[in-house]
């Protein structure tokens, strides 16, 4: 007995028409077998969560604060954080939790060591820039698995693709699935770094847009379940009116942009933050200079890379797989003076 199709046979029971059918799927780049028991956007989930690239996310900073407490949020728990609030989202619509779950965990896998500080570095040194986005297809496509990569669907790496921006309508998933990790990402991120900041002392909630806190709510559990809910409900409006798109009402969508908008001002580009954030490009920066100078310094799987694709995209995709630790270990041990005992 082939269990797989049992649960194939579900969802088009259970699933909305517009949901994406994982008996359905566009493939991978590589023909292979179907899973006895998982449909194609379990297996792609479990080979997501069961990469390295993955397991380096929990020592990725997702925005660049006291990040040695044990309750700031890490690459790794705004993952899992976009992952429930995109199923939650699924279900209520209607349509495939798995496929959802699959891109949620890998929307941020080509992040860089010290949030968008690090991107923001590499997007300028990089020829023809840089962005976590194309680059997540990049680690998952040819980095990981020693470059073989994991041979995911393409409707998982559409909406990995696709998860990053807000207002650009030509760059939307073509799944509702892709376009809800697009909006869970917004709302987990602007939320928990509000969180993280009040946490951090760096904000107080009363510094918060009035408008913004009268429409979605006065705690964090309230605004992300003000929001989750009109994603819900004005999607299934689109769907059933013949617009097959994942949206928020004018109302609350308008008010999430202003939460966003402030978040941008005070912390993210904010004063409170500067010299951190200068910091942390200077190490990248620095360590990035010297594997430029000392390619033959980095593991084979990059060496292969700079010959193979030229020496800025083998430094790239090196140091875009650092964590913040591992980024300062290198720093320090290429720049920072040993004692020596004559």
């Amino acid at each position: 007995m082939i269990l797989r199709k049992t649960i194939e046979e579900r969802e088009r029971l259970i699933l909305i028409n517009e949901a994406a059918f994982s008996s359905a799927s566009r493939g991978r780049g590589i023909k292979e077998e179907d899973d006895e028991i998982r449909t194609a956007f379990m297996v792609d989930r479990d080979r997501i969560i069961h990469s390295k690239s993955f397991r380096r996310l929990k020592h990725k900073t997702q925005v660049y604060i006291k990040t040695w407490g044990d309750h700031y949020r890490t690459r790794l728990t705004h993952t899992l954080e976009v992952a429930q609030i995109g199923k939650t989202i699924a279900r209520g619509i209607g349509i495939n939790e798995d496929l959802v779950e699959a891109i949620a965990m890998g929307h941020d896998i080509g992040h860089v060591a010290f949030a968008h500080n690090g991107e923001e570095v590499l997007d300028e040194l990089v020829p023809g820039g840089f962005r976590h986005n194309e680059n997540s297809i990049r680690v998952l496509t040819k980095i990981e698995r020693q470059g073989l990569g994991l041979n995911l669907t393409k409707e998982v790496l559409d909406g990995i693709l696709h998860h990053s921006g807000f207002s650009n309508a030509n760059s939307e998933s073509f799944t509702l699935e892709g376009q809800v990790v697009r909006y869970s990402d917004k709302i987990a991120y602007v939320n928990h770094d509000i969180d993280d900041s009040i946490r951090a002392e760096l904000l107080r909630e009363e510094e918060l847009p009035i408008s913004s806190v009268k429409i979605l709510g006065k705690s964090h559990s309230e605004r992300i379940d003000t929001l989750v809910k009109d994603c819900i409900y004005n999607t299934i409006n689109n769907i059933n009116k013949g617009i097959i798109k994942v949206s928020l009402s004018e109302e609350i969508g308008s008010a999430l942009m202003e939460l966003r908008g402030f978040m941008f001002k005070k912390i993210y580009m904010g004063n409170v933050l500067k010299t951190e954030r200068e910091k942390a490009k200077f190490v990248l920066e620095q360590v990035f200079n010297y594997f430029i100078k000392n390619p033959n310094k980095m593991p084979e799987l990059y060496i292969n890379i700079v010959e193979e694709e030229g020496l800025y995209r083998g430094v790239a995709d090196y140091i875009s797989g650092m964590s913040d630790d591992y980024c300062l270990l290198l720093f320090n041990s290429i720049y920072v003076p040993k004692i020596v005992v004559y």
